[in-house]
């Protein structure tokens, strides 16, 4: 018997936003690349694009190639001289309106937010699914800030992912009967980036206070996850282990629970 893998050898994958070095879209093209698929790397940012290719060039051996934005679906195709893609991770976001108070937010921010957040995840399933063969799978990727009622200034960014969350349910309802896709959202806690104090929350006090909740021998950072322990999990459900699990919310969290934090700050 063959020995049990993680193995996603000629498989393609799109990662979005996954142009920044340190970023968690950088960190889970690797993990799939280093487990054998192709990987696009997909940044929107013009100030993205010379990190993009550090990325790259850090997986290269693997195979990767990085791509922008326009046409992504067509140019992976092209790119890798295949008919299908076999693996989508939405992983693009952005915390915007982080730590302003819902009376503050302008229409603009609002527009943004859910633009970025849950309509680029539901235009790149559209395009992607039209070239996934039976089987494959889809992974969103949320936040934990959905499950909180009490980090400052997370309103904005917490309701549009939220919104992302309830696409995966829709989704998966709909794909797994017609396609056999799978369809998960991956949940993470604060995890360390190389943007981790706009990821999450604004260093300062609020944030120590909740860190502390979490604490585990005066260490502060101790459930701040690193970007593999989130990828590795993309990993998972992506492989052919995860075939029975779709329509699901994930949490490589260390174990963050919505009442953790209850200093009554997230309005």
């Amino acid at each position: 018997m063959a020995p049990d893998t993680l193995s996603l050898a000629g498989r393609v994958a799109i990662v979005t936003g996954s142009g920044q070095e340190g970023g968690l879209g950088a960190g889970i093209a690797l993990a799939l690349t280093r487990n054998g698929a192709k990987v696009t790397l997909n940044y929107v940012s013009d100030s993205t694009e010379a990190s993009a290719y550090v990325v790259a060039d850090k997986i290269q051996a693997f195979g990767t190639q990085a791509l922008g934005a326009a046409k992504l679906v067509k140019e992976t195709l092209a790119g890798f001289e295949t008919d299908t893609i076999d693996i989508l991770v939405n992983n693009a976001g952005a915390g915007i309106g982080m730590g302003t108070m819902i009376s503050d937010l302008t229409p603009d921010q609002v527009q943004k937010a859910f633009a970025i957040n849950n309509f680029g995840t539901l235009y790149a399933v559209q395009a992607a699914t039209a070239h996934m063969p039976r089987g494959d799978r889809i992974v969103n990727i949320g936040t934990a800030a959905t499950r909180m009622t009490n980090v400052r200034g997370a309103a904005l960014y917490g309701a549009s992912k939220a919104a992302q969350e309830h696409l995966t349910t829709i989704v998966s309802a709909k794909l797994g009967p017609t396609k056999g896709i799978a369809v998960n959202t991956i949940v993470p806690g604060p995890t360390m980036t190389a943007a981790r104090e706009s990821d999450w929350f604004p260093a300062g006090k609020l944030r120590d206070e909740i860190l502390k909740k979490f604490a585990i021998q005066g260490k502060l950072d101790r459930f701040l996850a690193d970007v593999a322990n989130v990828a590795d999990a993309v990993l998972l459900v992506v492989s052919d282990h995860a075939r029975w699990i779709t329509g699901q919310f994930i949490s490589p969290s260390g174990g963050m629970q919505k009442d953790d934090a209850n200093e009554n700050e997230g309005k």
